[in-house]
C-alpha cells in the first residue's frame, strides 16, 4: 500500500473511534441521570487536574520573581532594623544613620550570590555586586541571621568573597546580649554548624542561648543573631569549646547584603599603630 494511502487511513480510523466515543458518551449521559452525573463528575476531574497543573506550572515560573521580592524586603527591614538600634544607642543624634542604604556606621548593599563551593575546606563565594555598586575590600557579607564571609576581591560588577564555610575565617561573637566574647568558626563539616571558642571557664551559659556578632571589628555590625547554644566542650583544660547550631544554613544561600564600616579607613591605621607599639615593646 502507497505511504500517501497508509496515512489517510489511520487518520479515517482515527477520526472515526473519536467520533464514536463521543456518540458512546453521549448516549451515556442521555440514558439515565446517574450516567450523566457520573461523566459530569469525571469531566470535572479532569478539569480540575489540568487546572492545578497549570497554576503548578504558573507559581514555578513565578518563584524567582517572588523570592527576588521577599529578598528586597528583607533588605528594607533589615535596614530598618539597623537604623532604629542605632538611633536608640544615639538618642537620635546626628550619626543615627541618614541616606539611602546607610544606618549608623555601616552602608547596607543588597545582593544575590551567583556562585559558591561547598565541598571544600575552603570555600568561596561570587557576588552579583561590584565596585560600581560601591562594594569595597573587606566589606562583610550578612543576612539577618547570619555573618557569611568577608569580601576579598572586588570587580567592576562582581566581587569575590571568603564563605564562613572556611577554616580559615572566624567571626567575633559573643553569648547573649552582654555575655563573653570569642571567635566563632566553622566546624569544617557540616554546613550550619560552628564552635565559639576561647570562653573562660568561669562563663555561665545555658543550651539554647543565642550567640550573637560582637561588634568588635570593622566588618560585621553588632547583635546579629548567629545561632544557638547546643552543647559545649573543654579545650585544653583552660578554656570552653560551645557548639553552635547556625540559624542560616550556608548550604541554602541565595540573597544576602554586604555592609561597609564608613570609618573602616581611619580605624585601621589606628589599629595598626597600636600592633606597632606591640611589636615594640616585645623587642
Amino acid at each position: 500500500m502507497p505511504r500517501k494511502s497508509r496515512t489517510i487511513t489511520i487518520i479515517l480510523t482515527a477520526a472515526i473511534f473519536i467520533l464514536l466515543e463521543v456518540a458512546a458518551l453521549s448516549m451515556i449521559v442521555r440514558g439515565g441521570e446517574l450516567q450523566g452525573i457520573w461523566v459530569s463528575r469525571l469531566s470535572h476531574r479532569v478539569m480540575g487536574a489540568l487546572w492545578g497543573s497549570s497554576e503548578s506550572v504558573r507559581d514555578y515560573f513565578s518563584l524567582k520573581s517572588q523570592n527576588e521580592s521577599l529578598a528586597q524586603e528583607n533588605y528594607r527591614l533589615s535596614l530598618q532594623v539597623a537604623r532604629m538600634q542605632n538611633a536608640i544607642e544615639n538618642a537620635g543624634g546626628p550619626d543615627a544613620g541618614v541616606g539611602d542604604g546607610f544606618a549608623g556606621d555601616f552602608r547596607y548593599i543588597p545582593g544575590a550570590i551567583v556562585k559558591m563551593s561547598k565541598n571544600k575546606q575552603h570555600n568561596y563565594i561570587i557576588i552579583n555586586k561590584g565596585y560600581e555598586d560601591g562594594v569595597r575590600p573587606q566589606s562583610g557579607i550578612i543576612t539577618s541571621c547570619g555573618a557569611i564571609g568577608i569580601v576579598e576581591a572586588v570587580e567592576r560588577n562582581y566581587s569575590y568573597g571568603i564563605a564562613f564555610m572556611n577554616t580559615s575565617f572566624n567571626v567575633s561573637a559573643r553569648i547573649g546580649s552582654e555575655g563573653v566574647v570569642g571567635p566563632l568558626s566553622w566546624d569544617g563539616r557540616s554546613t550550619n554548624k560552628a564552635i565559639l571558642r576561647e570562653i573562660p571557664l568561669q562563663t555561665r551559659f545555658a543550651q539554647g542561648d543565642t550567640v550573637f556578632t560582637s561588634g568588635y571589628s570593622t566588618i560585621f555590625p553588632p547583635d546579629i543573631p548567629l545561632g544557638t547554644v547546643t552543647g559545649s566542650g573543654i579545650q585544653d583544660g583552660t578554656m570552653y569549646e560551645i557548639y553552635v547550631t547556625l540559624l542560616e544554613d550556608h548550604a541554602a544561600l541565595r540573597y544576602i547584603t554586604i555592609v561597609d564600616h564608613t570609618g573602616r579607613d581611619e580605624i585601621i591605621p589606628l589599629e595598626q599603630m597600636e600592633d606597632k607599639k606591640e611589636g615594640e615593646n616585645e623587642e
